[in-house]
């Protein structure tokens, strides 16, 4: 199990939203190389990280902050939000970013994504966002006719490295994840699904951690408010790849 600890960066900084909802964002840090450094210095493995105003324009906006962070850190780091073209992939593959997150273009442009799952094996993770069963795309602000589920079960053969699933209407709100959508997803699809949306603290770890078919879960408001430390989820982590109780 890995813990992905989140940075979400807005005009260049380190914020939280509520449900996707730009005009409810909560500034966190206003250094998010600072936030990266304090994440790798806390034993984190990786660094997720989205550019959310990339994500409601199309194309990758807080470049100067993303490089920052990679040029800063030594653990790997993934990036999503905004990134829609072969040429944008490539640049931010070749800028040190380990592996790359698609949205939008999943239901956009399928056969994209397919070909950079080919070209950059993985490399490419695919972002599955929904409300109420259904994929949400352009930063959340449309949402389409097809399922989660459907929408993996068209890449299963692709060879995306991961899927990270969210459930919208938790995100940011310290709710809760939707765990049972995941595992049900996570049961469809050979495919590693990483958690996210809504984690609360060490108990919300705790069930994810039991749950066999997840592989990994991001983890962004309760680290900035303080309900869980990195240490105890990384720790909380280990004691699954360690085999030991949940206590």
């Amino acid at each position: 199990m890995i813990i992905y600890p989140a940075i979400d960066l807005k005009d260049g900084k380190c914020v939280r939203l509520e449900q996707g909802d730009m005009g409810r964002a909560t500034i966190f840090n206003e250094s998010p190389v600072k936030q990266a450094r304090a994440f790798e210095s806390s034993g984190a493995e990786w660094i997720h990280i989205v550019d959310l105003n990339g994500a409601f324009a199309g194309r990758s906006v807080n470049t100067d902050a993303v490089t920052a962070i990679v040029d800063a850190v030594d653990i790997p780091v993934q990036l999503g939000g905004g990134i829609r073209d072969e040429s944008m992939i490539e640049f931010w593959l070749n800028s040190g970013v380990a592996r790359v997150i698609l949205g939008t273009v999943t239901v956009k442009n399928p056969s994209l994504v397919k070909r950079a799952c080919s070209r950059w094996s993985n490399r490419i993770v695919l972002g599955i966002d929904a409300i109420e069963g259904r994929v949400a795309v352009e930063g959340w602000a449309e949402v389409s006719n097809i399922t989660s589920e459907e929408l993996a079960e068209e890449f299963e053969a692709a060879g995306a490295a991961a899927i990270i699933y969210t459930d919208i209407s938790r995100d940011g709100l310290l709710k809760g994840p939707n765990i049972d959508s995941t595992i049900e997803l996570a049961k469809r699809v050979a495919t590693p699904i990483i958690a996210s949306g809504g984690i609360s603290g060490s108990e919300d770890i705790k069930r994810i951690c039991a749950s066999p078919p997840i592989s990994g879960v991001i983890v962004g408001r309760a680290l900035y408010d303080r309900k869980i430390t990195l240490e105890d989820a990384l720790k909380i982590a280990s004691q699954k790849a360690d085999g030991a109780r949940l206590a």
